[in-house]
Order: structure tokens, then C-alpha cells, then sequence
């Protein structure tokens, strides 16, 4: 298949391209540098400025692309970037494929979203049916799923990738936690009762592999693990894989002082099943949290 994909450079993007290509994919990557190479294409989301040919020639597309949420102490300008990089790149994309003539449009788009879409839900188990909450990042998800309407109004099949939260050592939420827990000074995030809706990598690429091909799903899907664990089952999992305690809790103050307005969502239950996968028969490599840890700290 041949695959446009934006997002290449991000920490799950550069390992979907391995993946994409490993499974004999061709993939183009769109780049807002000058291209070097010769699967590269220039684009400027910014400024909606996208080749349609270079659209035209894929018969997927795939959007990963938006500025990291925990990459930066958030402020008010921040929080306009992790907006803006989300929405321009899949408006641009979105409206660039329903311009194009129906035999010249790819038939499907798998764009990012998050867990964030439902904001803190509590103890209250969601699935893919439940409706936005609030808060800073559900808003944002609000804005980003809407911004694909153009392709899916255009007959695009869309798969909205509310992706929870991927286990690897590299990135993510578990490498800047590695480090303190193997010096036994890791531990849960305020009372630790929030939900986190992990997934193993390997999952992670197995579901988008499998959504891509598909075609009979479309509209949100929860890429996320099935059985989500709180906060404080977490720490104590890492610890124990790492050899170590997890007795040094990080209270909700010092999150507050050290994030910024991000501390509120790192505090935020999210506990979010895999309503469509589990019903569509995908299987898991790592349905327990013990496993994907495992792999993730060994592969």
C-alpha cells in the first residue's frame, strides 16, 4: 500500500514507519524542511500549503503529527503550539483530500487523537461511545477529531486514534520515570487512584497495522490496553520489574510547581477500555500490565 504519513519524526512515528515498511508498505513522509531524501515531501500545515498530487499518489493517509504534550512546562503559549501543530496538520490534510477528484482520493485516514478526549472520567469505565469531558487536552481532541470532516465528508473511510498511553523505554510516559525508580526514589502521582490507559508498543503498532486494513472501521477507536490499572498499581509494577521500591510518592504540589498546567492532566483518571478493537477480534500480544512492562524494558 502506499502510505502518506505526517508525524514521521515523533516518537511513535519513526517506529510506525519501521513497522509500515517492514510489512512491505511504501511510505512517503511529509517534512517541513527541505526534502533529503527520496521518500520525502515538503509541506507547510502552518500555512495550509500541500502539494494535492503528492496526496493524490498515496492511497492512505496517516497523521501522528502534534507537539509533544509533556515535552515543555506548559504555558499559555505552549498550549497554542500543542493546538495549532494538531489542528493545522490534520485540517491541511483533510481539506487537500477532499479536493481531490473521488478516483485520485486516498480511501482511508488514520489521524491522531488522544484518551484525552473523555478528560477525567474517574472510576467511570468509557469506550468509544462516551462523549468529550472537559478540560485543556479534551478540548483540544475536540477540535483535532473535528478537523477531519472535510475527508470524512468527502466518502474518506476515518479512524480516529484516541491513543492512550505506549510502553517504551525510549519515550513516552515511562522513559523519564525509569531513572528515578531504578534509584529507588520512584512512586505513585498524588493519591495515585487515577487510571492510566497504557498499551504495549507492540500492540500499539499491531492495532494501527490492523485499523489500516480494515475497511470496515471507521470514526473513534481506543488504542489503548484492556485492563488499565491506577496510578499506584503502576509505580508498584515498575518497581518491582526494576528491582526497587516505589515508596517515594511525587505529591500533587510539586507536580503543580515542576508541570505547570499540564500537573492538572498528569493527575486526570482516564479509565478507557478498547470498546471497537475488542469487538472487531484484535488480539493483544500483552493484555496485562506486567507483560508490557517487561517488554518494554527488556525489548
Amino acid at each position: 500500500m502506499r502510505i502518506l504519513m505526517a508525524g514521521v519524526s515523533g516518537f511513535l512515528g519513526t517506529r510506525l514507519v519501521d513497522r509500515l515498511t517492514a510489512d512491505g508498505h511504501q511510505v512517503t513522509r511529509l517534512v517541513r524542511r527541505a526534502p533529503r531524501d527520496a521518500d520525502e515531501r515538503q509541506w507547510d500545515p502552518s500555512a495550509a500549503q500541500l502539494d494535492p498530487q503528492v496526496v493524490a499518489a498515496a492511497e492512505a493517509v496517516v497523521n501522528l503529527a502534534g507537539a509533544g504534550v509533556g515535552d515543555k512546562r506548559w504555558n499559555d503559549e505552549y498550549k497554542g503550539v500543542i493546538r495549532s501543530s494538531r489542528v493545522d496538520t490534520t485540517t491541511t490534510l483533510a481539506i487537500t483530500m477532499a479536493g481531490l477528484p473521488t478516483a485520485d482520493r486516498p480511501a482511508v485516514m488514520l489521524n491522531a487523537s488522544a484518551v484525552g478526549w473523555y478528560g477525567n472520567t474517574g472510576d467511570r469505565v468509557v469506550e468509544e461511545d462516551a462523549p468529550a469531558g472537559e478540560g485543556f487536552l479534551a478540548d483540544v481532541c475536540r477540535v483535532w477529531e473535528a478537523a477531519t470532516r472535510p475527508a470524512e465528508d468527502a466518502g474518506v473511510r476515518v479512524v480516529r486514534l484516541r491513543t492512550g498511553l505506549p510502553l517504551d523505554r525510549a519515550g513516552g510516559m515511562l522513559k523519564p520515570q525509569l531513572l528515578p525508580f531504578r534509584l529507588g526514589v520512584g512512586g505513585k502521582l498524588g493519591n495515585g487512584r487515577q487510571w492510566l490507559p497504557w498499551i504495549s508498543m507492540r500492540d500499539w503498532l499491531d492495532a494501527v497495522a490492523f485499523l489500516l486494513a480494515r475497511d470496515d472501521l471507521a470514526g473513534p477507536v481506543n488504542v489503548v490496553g484492556p485492563a488499565p490499572v491506577t496510578n499506584a498499581e503502576f509505580a508498584r509494577e515498575l518497581g518491582r520489574q526494576v528491582h526497587r521500591p516505589a515508596i517515594m510518592p511525587v505529591p500533587a504540589l510539586a507536580l503543580r510547581i515542576a508541570l505547570g498546567g499540564f500537573a492538572h492532566e498528569a493527575l486526570t483518571s482516564a479509565r478507557v477500555l478498547p470498546g471497537v478493537l475488542t469487538k472487531a477480534g484484535f488480539g493483544w500480544t500483552h493484555r496485562d500490565l506486567s507483560s508490557a512492562l517487561r517488554a518494554a524494558l527488556t525489548g
